[in-house]
């Protein structure tokens, strides 16, 4: 039996009839960019997560990069200010803050939960501080009210990376992208919530801020023939938008079906020589990779691998230790280096089968060295 990591085509062919039906509409309507579909999934994207607004865009770099850009245009934040980010994550959020002239301040993660660290936190914050860029990784909502504490203590925005955690709620059924001041999504296709191809978003209640993500994402334009600030064109297409409308209506459950997967790891997979994730076994974590620690990273993978199972490293080379970031290069992260070398994603999705759930935890369960 094989087990693929994700089986992009076995989760979109659900959607295969209604997006026929969208593909026809969308040609006839001869609009491409920035119609009727986009405000419609917009409008059901704000909806979803709570907020009074969400700005389709073409990424999930472009969207943080556009929440950063729209509060320097406000005055909230200028070239230069520091921005605390987990030092765990994506290369995109980081990218995101050097992009628009600010400094991240890398903060380690909590060894058991893989976000953010909050004593760590605290120690890293100075006056120079002005933001935090929480991300939600792996699918796992960061600690709200301790985020939103430490926030209001130091009079900072508090900005989310929602770019793996569409649908994961709290305990008062705040969901993610609602957290915060502004967030971002993205839409890649391996995501919860995944397009055919690139896209994000951006969710906020705030309305000046809003506008000024609709502004940037299309040249900076009020209309067609006037911008009013310095943009770019980062605009979710009509396609996408339509295909991202019939998928939200089935976040909720291929989510709990996640939730169902990762619940019958947690509790059959038995190995003294793994360590397996926090669970609270609540809605805050909707699984988008379940990630597993060891010393023994690279035999487990190619253990995995011998029994047909597709397993990965998020991430194997961490943000400090890129060749793009050399002025990183001598930084201490211990905690952020040991989890690069240990973690194991296990394929996990709403479409894998009994069997082949089965067939993975047998596979881990027999691993020895």
């Amino acid at each position: 039996m094989t087990v693929p990591f994700i089986d992009l085509q076995l989760i979109n062919s659900r959607f295969e009839k209604p997006f026929q039906k969208g593909w026809s509409d969308v040609m006839s309507s001869g609009r491409y960019i920035l119609g009727d579909q986009l405000t419609k999934f917009e409008i059901d994207f704000a909806s979803y997560c709570g907020t009074k607004f969400a700005i389709g865009v073409g990424s999930g770099l472009d969207a943080l990069s556009l929440i950063f850009q729209s509060y320097i245009h406000l005055g909230q934040l200028k070239p230069g200010d520091k921005i605390l980010v987990p030092s765990h994550t994506y290369i995109a959020s980081v990218m995101s803050i050097l992009k628009c002239g600010l400094i991240p301040v890398l903060v380690e993660p909590n060894i058991e939960t893989f976000n953010i660290d909050f004593i760590d936190l605290e120690s890293k914050y100075t006056p120079e501080v002005k933001a935090v860029l929480a991300v939600h990784l792996y699918g796992q909502l960061v600690d709200s009210e301790s985020l939103l504490s430490f926030c209001k203590k130091y009079d900072l925005l508090c900005i989310e990376d929602a770019a793996q955690a569409h649908g994961a709620q709290n305990c008062k059924n705040i969901k993610a992208g609602h957290i915060g001041s502004a967030a971002a999504f993205s839409f890649y296709p391996t995501k919860n919530l995944g397009a055919l191809g690139d896209g994000g978003a951006v969710t906020t209640d705030n309305k000046e801020l809003a506008e000024l993500v609709r502004q940037l994402r299309d040249y900076g334009r009020i209309n067609r023939s006037e911008s009013v600030v310095f943009g770019t064109n980062s605009r979710l297409d009509e396609i996408q938008a339509y295909f991202l409308s019939i998928k939200l209506k089935s976040l909720d459950f291929d989510n709990e079906n996640r939730r169902k997967i990762a619940s019958r790891y947690l509790k059959e997979i038995e190995n003294p020589l793994i360590e397996l994730p926090f669970y609270s076994e609540q809605k805050d974590h909707v699984w988008h990779i379940f990630a597993l620690r060891s010393n023994y990273q690279r035999k487990i993978i190619h253990h995995l691998d011998n029994n047909g199972i597709t397993a990965m490293v998020h991430y194997p080379i961490p943000i400090h230790r890129q060749q793009v970031f050399t002025h990183w290069v001598d930084l201490n992260l211990p905690i952020t280096d040991h989890i690069s070398r240990t973690e194991v994603s296990l394929p996990i999705s709403p479409v894998m089968t009994t069997d082949q759930v089965d067939h993975v935890i047998s596979a881990v369960n027999s691993f020895t060295l």
